[in-house]
């Protein structure tokens, strides 16, 4: 394929990358490994001898595996509904970073359904699901909802890299060969003719279209498995709106923390510049002021309305003693400091808004373990001589070991990634995007 200068400059840049596996490479692949393998064997131990192993007992139920799937399957929204917003309004700025926000939403998407499993009792009935669904149940209506939306989120990104790697097939790369075969099976013998310039065009809009709508029906989906059950702080008809907002708020926080990641690992400065963190960081003051909407809307009238069994949460989440120290930093990192470091220009620097993206990602993770934790050690009926820890839940280090293996397979899946396809995409640089315009037939007058 013919590149334009630009092309060339951004594929000379980043070919080393996919050319070269540097030890700094190998250490972190081992880092990474080293984790997944602790996590391997805790997941041995939880399997031969129970849930007993971990925290969960019989009220609280769910502990850190379902806040880490709320988590990741959260962040793989911002990725789907910004780089598909983007897309569609055809927006300049978008080309650099568009990859990262496709990958972002492939991986948590693949990382998060596993910490499902590591809740299920009985792995051996998992198939059951499958066989035996109940359409009532919302956790059915998630199954196939985050099926779908994997699906889409693969296609969508698919679709972005047939180009590049027809680009990859003609640059003769020095990969192995069954690499270089890889790359020309995936190109689908594309060449750059106007036809299939076309028809790639059209379907990147198609899927573009529809994965904005997937992402918000699939955790909708997700908040009903909390909303539709009669406990404190889960029963609300906003837990809707306000996971998905939360979802988009969090994965922005990731895209904007992966860019930084990039841009240093890399030395992207010239592709992925401040004007793309500054942009970013409106977009996530906007999100974080209606994030803190929903906060006190969502406390305020749970507070306001004194119902006994809703008090006991609401004191959980405000003592001191219990959660609320907890409490105070996923509001205040989560909610006030990036929109403070965004709304003022002097700290409008891309090393602090990436800075506030950590402290905020960490506070949204916080957030998904409060809304889960507190209202399941929170009993309808009361509980007299039984043991704390059947009431009180405290992670063990099987289930920390498995959290920290999930977050290392992330950051794996990436480095893989990376090596495989540059970080900044080189088509995208190319034409402009093709817009179909009907055309008119002339009608002839008869003679």
């Amino acid at each position: 394929m013919q590149l334009n200068t630009k092309q060339e400059e951004i594929f000379n840049h980043q070919k080393q990358n996919i050319e070269k596996f540097t030890k700094r490479n190998w250490f972190w692949m081992i880092f990474y490994l080293l984790w997944i393998g602790l996590g391997g064997y805790a997941l041995y131990l939880q399997i031969a001898k129970g849930h007993e192993v971990t925290g969960m007992r019989d009220n609280v139920v769910w502990g850190l595996y379902i806040a880490n799937f709320i988590f990741f399957i959260g962040i793989s929204y911002a990725g789907a509904v910004i780089s598909g917003i983007l897309h569609i309004l055809k927006v300049e700025w978008r080309k650099p970073i568009i990859r990262i926000a496709e990958m972002i939403t492939v991986v948590a998407t693949i990382i998060g359904p596993v910490f499902i499993l590591l809740c299920v009792g009985r792995l051996d009935r998992l198939h059951h699901l499958i066989i035996y669904p109940r359409l009532q149940s919302p956790i059915v209506w998630d199954v196939l909802a985050i099926s779908t939306y994997f699906t889409g989120s693969c296609i969508f990104l698919y679709l972005a890299l047939i180009k590049d790697f027809a680009i990859y097939r003609d640059a003769k790369l020095n990969v192995p060969k069954w690499k270089q075969k890889m790359y020309k099976a995936l190109a689908l013998g594309y060449r750059g003719t106007p036809s299939q310039k076309k028809h790639i065009s059209i379907s990147m809009n198609l899927m573009a279209i529809m994965i904005i709508p997937l992402a918000i029906i699939v955790h909708s989906v997700l908040s009903w498995i909390f909303g539709m059950t009669l406990r404190p702080g889960w029963h609300s008809t906003i837990f809707g709106p306000y996971f998905v907002l939360a979802a988009i708020y969090s994965g922005t926080g990731v895209l904007i923390i992966a860019m930084w990641v990039y841009r240093k690992m890399y030395k992207l400065h010239s592709y992925i510049t401040d004007k793309h963190f500054i942009y970013l960081g409106y977009i996530m003051m906007v999100l974080g002021a209606a994030y803190g909407y929903f906060t006190f809307s969502e406390y305020l009238t749970s507070w306001f309305g004194s119902e006994k069994w809703e008090n006991e949460v609401i004191h959980k989440l405000f003592s001191g003693s219990e959660y609320g120290w907890w409490f105070l930093f996923a509001n205040v990192a989560g909610i006030l400091l990036p929109i403070l470091i965004v709304a003022i220009p002097k700290f409008r620097k891309p090393n602090l808004i990436a800075l506030a993206s950590l402290f905020m990602v960490a506070a949204l993770w916080i957030k998904r373990y409060l809304i889960i934790v507190p209202t399941l050690e929170s009993p309808l009926l009361p509980i007299q001589d039984t043991r704390p820890e059947y009431v009180h839940y405290s992670a063990t280090w099987v289930e920390w070991a498995l959290t920290f293996a999930g977050i290392a397979t992330f950051f794996l899946l990436f480095t893989l990634l990376s090596k495989f396809v540059t970080v900044v995409p080189v088509s995208e640089f190319g034409d402009k995007e093709i817009e179909v315009i009907p055309v008119k037939k002339e009608i002839v007058q008869p003679v």
